[in-house]
């Protein structure tokens, strides 16, 4: 399944698929704070991406801590097809009164930010926060558009491409309707 939009001559696509195997300049990983992998998007990115990522990961948290949530850093792609991986935290699920949807629009922000001072012309991103996370993927969905279509229409970076690449039907149709209504509002 794919669908296509344009936003101020960037296009912003959903598709179902694997991240893992997109040609982007650079892939978002859904990451925890220790960025040292784990289950999900961010297992199958450290097992794909090889040792070169983890090797980054750690040389960051050595030098940073661990990530905090709503940040995000940048990394090899490894033995991705992507030159880069921009690794980003998104917040736990608490009910939505604890900050979560400033918490979600920071990692697409910072991860958009850090692809816009690398001079990327495009990313993908996965549905951040929906899987372990527990953010419920509507709310999810509104929240990663509105960043995206926003950083898109400022025009501030090179990015000509932004694809959200979700994991199964049921994801892509909620972020369909989210986008539908997104460009309803606009």
């Amino acid at each position: 399944m794919e669908s296509s939009f344009c936003v101020n001559k960037s296009r912003l696509s959903l598709e179902t698929g694997d991240i893992t195997v997109q040609e982007t300049d650079a892939i978002v990983n859904a990451a925890n704070s220790s960025l040292m992998g784990g289950g999900g998007v961010d297992g199958a990115i450290h097992r794909a991406g090889g040792p070169a990522i983890l090797a980054e990961c750690k040389q960051i948290v050595a030098r940073q801590g661990p990530l905090p949530t709503g940040k995000a850093v940048i990394t090899t792609g490894g033995n991705l097809k992507s030159r880069f991986v921009i690794h980003t935290v998104g917040p736990v699920w608490r009910g939505g009164n604890q900050g979560e949807p400033c918490l979600l629009a920071s990692a697409y922000r910072e991860s958009l930010k850090l692809a816009g001072e690398k001079g990327l012309s495009s990313v993908a991103f996965p549905s951040i926060s929906t899987g372990a996370y527990g953010y419920p993927a509507d709310r999810a969905a509104r929240v990663a558009l509105a960043q995206v279509a926003d950083c898109l229409n400022k025009g501030q970076n090179r990015l000509r491409e932004v694809i959200f690449v979700l994991h199964d039907p049921h994801t892509f149709e909620v972020y369909q309707t989210a986008l539908n209504e997104l460009c309803l509002s606009a």
